[in-house]
């Protein structure tokens, strides 16, 4: 079978920057899209255009920026919003307006006060006006994830009709199971006129740890785009990570989807965007985070000193990283004692091995790690002992 691509829809610019304290000046979001292009996203969110005349600006000097990528900004269904966002992106090489409305029940009542008709009748118009703007619209159904499907296949049908290019099905609150998410992709692609003509896409959020693995089954039920951020970052616990998604599908060939994502570029624009929005990564994130590729446990460095994948699926290289991390701790082994000695310049027989790492226990019981320069001082320790007991 022939490989399908997958869009990456990336949203660290807008969605991301919602998070309390990561907000970024012009200056840096320019650097960030400018990354992401190089990356080779195909379609950067890069705001809100309506929101602030900061955030208008940021749009407009990255829709100035921009080459490769579409640049897309968002909107609420409501004409101003529209008009701004046109306006913002009238630069673009590629300009998309991003616009809908809530679909589910609790949306409609309290958020819209509206009727299920009206809700219909606004997410057509919003498409239609979004359409004299600009040829690229994309829809988005505001927590699809908690709408009922036959109401959700009805707004999609009339956003298509308006004109939409892209379908947007959120899991807005990270609600769903993968199975149920993959069923709604599934229910829409089977239900949904004119959907042969368009994108689906998955925007899921990170509430129940689940967002990866919904976007996932959102891609084998026939979504071809996914919207994503650098290292998860977003609203509340955060977006489907676009490292994890672009890796799942690499290293995953029998799914025969990839993306055009320049993979060896990824553990650099990580590190990147944590320090543009003062967003530490957890040391334990797949794909970039520090501890991604680094092991301590003596079985397991046993393992991968001998052949890396023994307990490594991935490449380090692949993502950007120079090499597997051998951490000494008191969990270590003799393996990776003598594998670290060796590159410190010791290169220790077996009988050496075995005293010195007596002397290595007793080190390393008293500390979390123990580093390069530890290694010397143990080596002066165990010749000492040697000294005195000759």
């Amino acid at each position: 079978m022939s490989i399908e691509k997958v869009e990456i829809f990336d949203t660290t610019l807008r969605d991301g920057e919602q998070v309390p304290g990561c907000k970024l000046n012009t200056s840096q979001k320019l650097k960030i899209a400018q990354r992401l292009d190089h990356l080779g996203v195909n379609v950067i969110e890069a705001g809100f255009p309506v929101s602030s005349p900061q955030d208008f600006q940021s749009v407009s000097e990255i829709a100035k920026l921009i080459k490769n990528a579409t640049v897309c900004g968002l909107t609420r269904a409501v004409k101003k919003d529209i008009e701004i966002a046109a306006q913002a992106l009238k630069h673009a090489k590629k300009p998309r307006i991003h616009t809908g409305i809530g679909t589910s029940a609790s949306h409609i009542k309290y958020k819209f006060k509206a009727s299920p008709q009206e809700i219909i009748e606004r997410a057509g118009e919003a498409v239609a006006y979004a359409k004299t703007f600009v040829d690229d619209v994309e829809f988005y159904a505001e927590d699809a994830g908690r709408t009922n499907n036959e109401f959700l296949a009805i707004v999609c049908t009339e956003a298509i009709k308006a004109g939409a290019m892209v379908l947007n099905i959120p899991d807005t609150t990270g609600y769903c199971l993968p199975d149920e998410y993959g069923k709604k992709i599934k229910y829409l692609k089977e239900h949904v006129q004119g959907i042969e003509n368009v994108i689906i896409s998955c925007h899921c959020h990170n509430d129940l740890g689940m967002a990866t693995a919904n976007s996932v089954a959102g891609m084998t039920n026939g979504a071809r785009q996914i919207e994503c951020t650098i290292n998860g970052i977003g609203e509340r616990a955060g977006n489907t990570a676009l490292e994890e998604i672009v890796m799942i599908l690499r290293q995953h060939p029998t799914l025969n989807l990839d993306t055009n994502i320049n993979t060896q570029l990824l553990y650099d624009t990580s590190k990147m965007v944590s320090q543009e929005m003062g967003m530490i990564v957890q040391p334990n994130k797949a794909i970039v985070g520090a501890n991604a590729f680094a092991h301590s446990s003596g079985i397991h460095q046993d393992g991968v000193i001998k052949n890396r994948e023994t307990y490594e699926i991935i490449n380090p290289a692949d993502v950007g990283v120079t090499e597997s991390a051998i951490i000494l701790t008191a969990r270590s082994g003799r393996a990776a004692l003598a594998h670290k000695a060796k590159k410190v310049g010791y290169n220790l027989t077996k009988l050496e091995l075995d005293v010195v790492y007596q002397e290595f226990l007793h080190f390393a019981d008293a500390r979390k790690e123990v580093l390069d320069k530890d290694i010397h001082e143990i080596m002066q320790i165990t010749q000492n002992k040697n000294r005195a007991s000759a």
